[in-house]
């Protein structure tokens, strides 16, 4: 059997397949990059109309990484996927403390989950790096909290939490706050590996060389 072996080939053909999917979406250049990686990490065009991000989503996030932003997750499987070795470059590094013995021990004093405590303790640490959620609604929920009650300020925040309870709420919740520039997703759909997308897409409209 046949087959492209060469990564970048396999890259563009997969690029090629999606363009058809977002030809109708008006969507500028930028958001044509971020939105294919995100369809392609997903290997489902289905993403295509329910990709939503704010009009500055784009532009905010990769200023902050060009400034050397860090950038804090809700689940150790986006801050394995975030292309440390890019962010490092542009100065930030990645957050994740889902697995910190003393978070895990207040979650149980709280109540709440692990996710969801880990992004209180960050705190005003949030503001102006960027937001990271893949995995947990409850997260979101918190850091959108954060934002509205205690005038926390992400530069961004790409909060993509998937499952049947609260995900779908959550990034309702984001896309309807005029606080703060976001990436999500409609519905129950989501997951790690798409909010991980959208970061190292940002990265590569800055530096698309690869390591």
């Amino acid at each position: 059997m046949d087959f492209i072996k060469k990564p970048m080939a396999i890259e563009n053909r997969s690029m090629e397949i999606i363009a058809p999917y977002l030809s109708k979406l008006n969507l500028t250049p930028e958001q044509v990059k971020v939105y294919s990686r995100m369809i392609h990490a997903a290997g489902d065009v289905e993403y295509a109309p329910i990709i939503r991000m704010s009009a500055d989503a784009i532009e905010e996030g990769m200023k902050a990484l060009q400034s050397g932003c860090d950038i804090f997750t809700d689940v150790e499987m986006v801050r394995t996927g975030i292309n440390k070795r890019k962010l490092a470059s542009f100065g930030g590094s990645v957050h994740c403390r889902v697995a910190d013995p003393e978070v895990a021990a207040e979650a149980k004093v709280q109540g709440i989950t692990r996710s969801m405590q880990a992004m209180r303790s960050f705190g005003q640490a949030l503001n102006g790096n960027i937001v990271a959620i893949g995995n947990a609604p409850t997260a979101l929920f918190e850091v959108l909290r954060l934002i509205r009650e205690e005038g926390i300020k992400p530069a961004c925040v790409v909060g993509i939490p998937v499952g049947f309870v609260g995900a779908a709420d959550s990034k309702k919740a984001l896309a309807q706050t005029s606080l703060v520039p976001y990436i999500t997703v409609e519905g129950t759909k989501g997951g790690s590996p798409i909010a991980v997308a959208a970061i190292n897409a940002m990265m590569y409209l800055i530096d698309n060389t690869r390591d």
